[in-house]
């Protein structure tokens, strides 16, 4: 079992997402992962740097953790060549730390470039695809082209490539998305404990890591943690339909307008209860995720920090499959 801190993004400015991935490398955490935003999901959260220079200086920061996007949607806001050059020169300058999390994306950052997000799923996992496959052309290195449906790809080379090049963990939510992990990732990446996008996965080849986001909120007592998610987290409970089609920060405060403290509680391990965090994490963990993200939406970032490496670290690295 792998553990991960996940860097709120959304939550901190670019400085103190530095300074929380050292922290974590100080707790014991194995790896962290940030969103690739362009806004954040609600107004109040306020932040939204841009990841690609918040990892760099991470791994400059930093010794040993591992490094994750979770995730990037290298179709619209980016071309997948960009992420192809980005992905490879983070791996060189982490020696090696660097895990590319990729997914479809959401309408809330990938509208804002101008061509619009595309309606369909199936359309998104079409270019999702042609994204995957020129990335890995260009990281065969020479100069390469490509011709797909919806992207291409003129006469480009990769310059600077590992000698090990980055894994890629494609999001999934379903049976389509799971498969195209298995078929084109090295890994999968998820937000629900779903077994069968698990078992869909490793059905069509997947045999890789298995990363899962696990809701979390700490602090001294229930309310308080619940209050803090309510108020900058209370997104994440509207679900993935939602979630992947608003345009703005003032419609997910919308729909989720109607989210109360109960709904907070039921879903995320709050408070600082150690067996409810277990309680929260098993699910992930019977579905059959492996490298669990440890996603805290609490006010004190240094609180549940300690938490882990006094006693959450240890009950989390000994869960196995019910």
């Amino acid at each position: 079992m792998r553990i991960g801190y996940k860097l709120a993004a959304e939550a901190f400015g670019p400085k103190e997402l530095v300074r929380q991935a050292a922290a974590a490398e100080q707790a014991g955490f194995d790896f962290v992962e940030i969103s690739d935003h362009f806004h954040p999901w609600l107004d109040n959260q306020g932040h939204s740097p841009f990841a690609w220079t918040v990892l760099g200086t991470i791994a400059a920061k930093t010794e040993r953790i591992g490094l994750a996007t979770g995730v990037t949607c290298p179709t619209v806001r980016y071309h997948p060549a960009i992420i192809a050059q980005a992905a490879a020169t983070l791996a060189l300058v982490s020696d090696g730390r660097f895990t590319l999390g990729v997914g479809a994306g959401e309408r809330l950052n990938e509208h804002v470039v101008g061509p619009g997000f595309p309606e369909t799923v199936p359309g998104r996992h079409e270019r999702l695809r042609e994204a995957l496959e020129i990335i890995r052309l260009l990281w065969r290195g020479g100069y390469q082209s490509y011709e797909g449906k919806h992207l291409t790809l003129a006469d480009a080379r990769v310059f600077d490539l590992p000698d090990e090049l980055p894994p890629i963990a494609v999001a999934a939510s379903g049976k389509e998305s799971a498969e195209l992990a298995g078929e084109l990732g090295d890994g999968l990446f998820a937000t629900e404990p779903k077994a069968h996008v698990v078992s869909h996965y490793t059905a069509a080849g997947g045999d890789g890591p298995r990363y899962a986001e696990v809701p979390m909120a700490w602090a001294e007592d229930p309310h308080t943690a619940a209050q803090a998610a309510l108020e900058t987290s209370r997104w994440a409970l509207t679900g993935w339909k939602v979630m992947s089609e608003l345009p703005n920060p003032v419609n997910f405060a919308a729909a989720s307008a109607t989210v109360r403290e109960e709904d907070v509680l039921g879903k995320f391990a709050c408070g600082n209860d150690v067996n409810r965090y277990v309680e929260v994490a098993q699910p992930f963990v019977d579905a059959g995720f492996d490298h669990l993200v440890m996603q805290n939406a609490g006010p004190d970032p240094d609180g549940f920090l300690e938490f882990f490496q006094r006693e959450l670290g240890k009950r989390i690295r000994s869960l196995t499959p019910g």
